[in-house]
């Protein structure tokens, strides 16, 4: 079972080429050694993750792309099976690839810019209406909160002081900016997605 992610830039024509850069060097960071990315269409991107980290990925992404305001991305996750492994993202196949895909296109339907497919009917209503609570405030990421969050999930193992001391912020402006993009209840989300995801796996 892996997880594909489709997305694209919401407002890429309207600002700098900043942004290409920017998801360049994150999706290098999110799929690690394994480079399993593509950016095509220009402004269009293809990801392959672990499926437990789909949420976290996704946020970072648009952590990533909201630091070019007023830029926003919008996302497709899809989880499945790999039938056919081809050395491009875009030519493999399988489930995984046709969830993405259907996520991607329900997202202007559904007025929202992530959604998540799989094959349980239930697994994804549930983890949806998650989805649609966090792009409140997601959607609603300022530069300064989606650098923190950037931050954050880069160094998830640090303490709010040392965030402090890399960003050159002060403590109290890294934690305000940290409660304003809600990032403890985003976390909180991921927690529980992982949580049921594992329960789905295992039925």
């Amino acid at each position: 079972m892996i997880c594909i992610i489709t997305g694209d830039i919401i407002g890429s024509r309207k600002i700098k080429d900043s942004w290409l850069l920017n998801l360049k060097t994150a999706l290098k960071v999110v799929s690690g050694r394994s480079h399993k990315w593509e950016i095509y269409r220009g402004d269009s991107f293809q990801l392959e993750v672990e499926p437990e980290n789909a949420i976290r990925t996704a946020a970072y992404l648009k952590a990533c792309i909201k630091v070019n305001k007023p830029a926003d991305v919008r996302m497709g996750i899809g989880i499945g099976d790999l039938k056919n492994k081809r050395k491009k993202l875009s030519e493999s196949s399988g489930d995984a690839f046709v969830h993405s895909g259907a996520a991607f296109d329900s997202l202007k339907q559904g007025k929202v810019n992530l959604a998540i497919k799989t094959d349980s009917v239930d697994f994804d209503e549930e983890i949806n209406v998650l989805i649609k609570l966090s792009l409140i405030a997601m959607d609603s990421w300022g530069v300064v909160a989606a650098e923190m969050v950037k931050l954050a999930l880069e160094n998830n193992d640090l303490l709010q002081s040392e965030l402090a001391a890399i960003s050159g912020r002060t403590q109290s402006s890294v934690s305000e900016a940290l409660k304003r993009a809600h990032y403890t209840e985003i976390m909180e989300m991921d927690r529980i997605y992982r949580k049921k995801l594992n329960q789905m796996i295992l039925k």
